[in-house]
């Protein structure tokens, strides 16, 4: 069966829409794991409540990756980007090691 030009060239359009489409869904970065490589040795955890005060005496209260000098997203998103982490994004509430209070 032979395809006129018309018809490819509107197979290529929809091609096109569905790509540009479903973009934001492998746009999405992964999210930080407690255990990743890198975040286990700076004590990272999703959740700031449950970092082990004996084991990481400079944690106090309050300290949370939304309001850390290094987190790049917004104060109120559930993640965002970390300078630290890059290119994975990290919990807006949870702490690490290299926390720096926003000025």
């Amino acid at each position: 069966m032979k395809s006129s030009r018309r018809t490819f060239i509107l197979s290529g359009a929809g091609l096109a829409s569905a790509l540009v489409l479903a973009k934001p869904v492998f746009a999405q970065a992964a999210v930080v794991s407690e255990s990743d490589a890198n975040a286990a040795p700076l004590g990272y955890k999703a959740d700031a409540t449950k970092v082990d005060k004996s084991k990481y005496p400079t944690y106090a209260a309050g300290q949370v990756c939304a309001n850390c000098l290094l987190y790049q997203g917004k104060a109120t998103d559930a993640t965002g980007p970390c300078q630290v982490f890059a290119p994975k994004l990290v919990s807006s509430k949870g702490w690490c090691l290299s926390y720096t209070k926003k000025a």
